[in-house]
């Protein structure tokens, strides 16, 4: 949230967000999450390794850039010290 001059701002929100198609090969890309905000704008906010840590679109709808960023590095944490099993 910013505060200046007596005006608060809270970040957007994400209303929407598409994960592009999973690698069939090696050489594919990684998928990219894709998200859509209450502002109208559009951002990629990352790619991931999808046998490392999985997500579905709804799973980042009403979350911040910030907190579907944090959200990506908790499932890379879990996984990296052994307690997370992809879908």
């Amino acid at each position: 949230m910013l505060v200046g001059s007596g005006i608060v701002s809270t970040p957007p929100r994400i209303v929407s967000a598409i994960i592009s198609p999973m690698p069939q090969e090696v050489w594919d890309p990684l998928p990219v999450v894709t998200a859509t905000f209450s502002d109208g704008s559009v951002k990629e906010l990352f790619s991931y390794f999808p046998d490392e840590i999985s997500f579905l679109p709804s799973e980042f709808v009403g979350l911040t850039e910030e907190e579907a960023r944090t959200m990506k590095a908790k499932k890379d944490s879990v996984y990296l010290t052994g307690g997370y099993q992809p879908r």
